[in-house]
């Protein structure tokens, strides 16, 4: 099954789950058919003891786990500190982010090594539908072999779904029951193609129309949904289901299918 598909397969069973339970049961199963092993979809603040309107799924070895609340670490943890400061996602062994790491940091990180927690990648989660709550970001803890990079682009759109879903569930930040402005069709294209980590240019030559075009269909859509990231635009229009990641992963290169209608229209020899 491709990237894509699994994660469109991960997001109708968000929409079908009544536990967050089930939320985490999915993520763990579809991650681990990507190349990860562990996650940490979460709130910052203690594991043991999250409070109200916090997300805490994760399947991180239980003695870490129990380390990390009662050394109160995160207060101080790394991970949590950049993820509020930034957008992108980033890798743990990242020089931006490792430079920034004071001492009693990089402890933190030396010792989650020896719980197997060392090839991480962390999505900082933003979502603007929930002001108030607890910062959260989603780390995942890579295999041991190489991962398609097609990978990290699913995992970080379902990261973004998983934390909404749970949210939703745990009784705060609804967006599923705010109506949404209806999206263009181009305007759908151009966000599914966004989903895939296609750059503007890209989405063009596919969809057969300029790259400036792609980029204003894409503002148009983030201001119909009332977000300001693109990946805001695409998790808001995935939980109003105007957009699947399955559509855009079929759709053809507007090249070749001119290429095929002239090789219909040659004649028999």
């Amino acid at each position: 099954m491709e990237h894509f598909d699994l994660a469109q397969s991960f997001v109708e069973q968000c929409t079908r789950a009544e536990r967050v339970e089930e939320l985490a049961s999915a993520f763990e199963r579809v991650i681990e058919r990507l190349g990860f092993r562990h996650f940490a979809c979460c709130s910052h603040t203690n594991p043991l003891d999250p409070g109200p309107q916090a997300v805490m799924l994760h399947n991180y070895p239980s003695a870490w786990v129990r380390q990390f609340a009662e050394m109160r670490l995160h207060e101080i943890d790394p991970v949590f500190v950049y993820a509020e400061r930034s957008l992108p996602p980033f890798f743990w062994d990242a020089p931006e982010f490792l430079d920034s790491l004071t001492v009693p940091q990089r402890n933190v990180l030396n010792e989650a090594r020896r719980f197997g927690l060392t090839r991480g990648y962390t999505i900082p989660i933003h979502l603007p539908w929930a002001p108030g709550v607890v910062p959260a970001s989603c780390s995942l803890v890579l295999d041991a072999g190489p991962i398609d990079a097609r990978s990290f682009s699913a995992v970080h759109l379902m990261a973004m779904y998983l934390y909404g879903a749970a949210a939703r569930l745990d009784g705060f930040g609804s967006p599923a029951a705010q109506p949404q402005d209806v999206l263009s069709v181009r305007e759908r294209q151009c966000l599914e193609l966004a989903a895939q980590g296609k750059s503007d240019w890209a989405a063009g030559r596919l969809l057969g129309i300029s790259e400036r075009t792609v980029h204003n269909h894409i503002e148009h859509a983030k201001r119909r949904l009332g977000v300001t990231t693109r990946v805001q635009a695409i998790v808001q229009a995935l939980i109003g289901r105007q957009i699947s990641f399955g559509d855009a992963l079929r759709a053809e290169p507007a090249e070749s299918q001119a290429r095929r209608r002239r090789t219909r229209r040659l004649p028999s020899a």
